[in-house]
């Protein structure tokens, strides 16, 4: 009976040890929080108190948002080139990507070999000014002849080929342009033309004016028959063949505004791509008489 009534005895038997237990009680948390408090705040802040709020470290966070290379280019600069890799995903990637139309797959070096076999110049002359179903420069006016070169090396080269990255000519026409203007001699008394000399001839008679909508549908039936040809005329990568009109009925009913936006910018199909302008360098006005005059067939 002893040893059990010491057994549940409280280990609290005095009045000090029970104001320290109360003591430890409140103490011991209070301490465990505020060393949480200092480990936490040695942590780097990126908030007030810290340097984040300077000037400089907040233009530093939105450079890549305001400041993408674009905001100091110079409109009067001389056009960057493109290389071949870049032209040939926004471009050819299209038809020789895929093998559409039957343009040769690049790495494809059974399809590309009859042709690297043809020679660069052979091979450049293609690409810009286009073959067959080939629009000139894949369908894309705005590029320049050398970046045009540079996607048919780039092709070429993953195809077997081994053809060097052409060169960037110097405009010599401005060149020459500019020499002439500087060599020619000013104006003086002693060597402007006599007053006599000087005088306007009488003007040709006019010729007779001829038809508004006759010239039109001429130079629509010139656009088409170098142009436009290439795929309407055997119905090549989806394109509607000239004069079907079943394939054309429903594209005629979008409207003539809607033919004139996909001729003249380009547009891609479920069944194809329809290059900008036909893959020419013609005037919007001439794209339009040809759609005029493709239309016309089909009605």
């Amino acid at each position: 009976m002893t040893d059990a009534h010491h057994e549940s005895q409280s280990v609290i038997r005095t009045p000090k040890q029970l104001i320290a237990a109360v003591l430890a009680g409140f103490l011991v948390p209070i301490i465990t929080i505020v060393l949480l408090v200092q480990y936490v705040g040695n942590t780097t802040r990126v908030g007030a108190g810290s340097e984040s709020q300077s000037d400089e470290a907040i233009a530093e966070r939105i450079k890549p948002v305001s400041d993408i290379g674009f905001t100091f280019r110079d409109a009067n600069a001389p056009k960057q080139l493109q290389a071949g890799a870049d032209v040939y995903k926004g471009v050819c990637a299209a038809c020789h990507a895929s093998g559409a139309a039957g343009a040769p797959k690049v790495g494809d070096a059974a399809a590309w070999s009859a042709r690297i076999g043809q020679g660069y110049d052979t091979l450049v002359s293609h690409a810009v000014n286009g073959i067959r179903a080939m629009p000139a420069k894949g369908g894309n006016p705005d590029l320049d002849d050398v970046e045009v070169a540079r996607a048919m090396v780039y092709m070429a080269n993953q195809s077997g080929a081994k053809f060097k990255e052409p060169e960037v000519k110097a405009n010599s026409s401005a060149a020459a342009s500019k020499n002439e203007a500087m060599a020619a001699p000013a104006a003086t008394p002693q060597n402007a033309a006599p007053a006599s000399a000087a005088a306007p001839t009488p003007a040709a008679p006019a010729p007779a004016p001829t038809s508004t909508s006759a010239t039109a549908a001429d130079a629509g039936q010139k656009l088409y028959a170098s142009a436009c040809v290439a795929c309407h005329g055997a119905g090549v990568a989806g394109a509607p063949k000239f004069g079907d009109k079943t394939a054309w009925a429903d594209r005629l009913k979008q409207g003539k505004d809607v033919l004139y936006e996909h001729a003249i910018k380009g547009f891609q199909g479920k069944n194809g791509i329809m290059p900008a302008k036909g893959g020419s360098s013609a005037s919007d006005e001439e794209v339009k008489a040809a759609v005029d005059y493709i239309a016309a067939a089909a009605k």
